[in-house]
């Protein structure tokens, strides 16, 4: 009888630096480059400029974020917006029950 045990850890040893996906280092990396031709090419000192200049960074860094349940944040996001479409568009109808309440959309009821 052959049994493996798998380290719960094992999925991240296939992310980059065990935490980051390609997409996630893409997304990280175009913030950056924004982020850096706002420094060179708006001028001013101001503390709304500044903030201006490092938005790009700090929501791309943010959607990389690692998130408890879900890869990061954007991955959260992703699911949300899938969920809601669903729902809305009628596509899945998720009906919640509880533990203790009876089916009143249909089916049998057990005895």
């Amino acid at each position: 009888m052959n049994q493996y045990l798998i380290p719960a850890n094992s999925k991240k040893g296939q992310l980059i630096f065990n935490l980051f996906r390609t997409i996630d280092l893409v997304v990280l990396l175009i913030g950056g480059v924004l982020t850096l031709a706002f420094m060179i090419v708006l001028p001013g000192d101001q503390l709304w400029v500044l903030v201006i200049k490092l938005l790009p960074i700090c929501v791309c860094a943010l959607l990389v974020m690692p998130l408890a349940n879900y890869h990061n944040v954007m991955v959260f996001v992703r699911e949300m917006i899938a969920f809601y479409y669903r729902e809305m568009n009628m596509q899945n109808r998720y009906r919640w029950k509880g533990w203790c309440a009876a089916n009143v959309y249909g089916g049998e009821r057990k005895k």
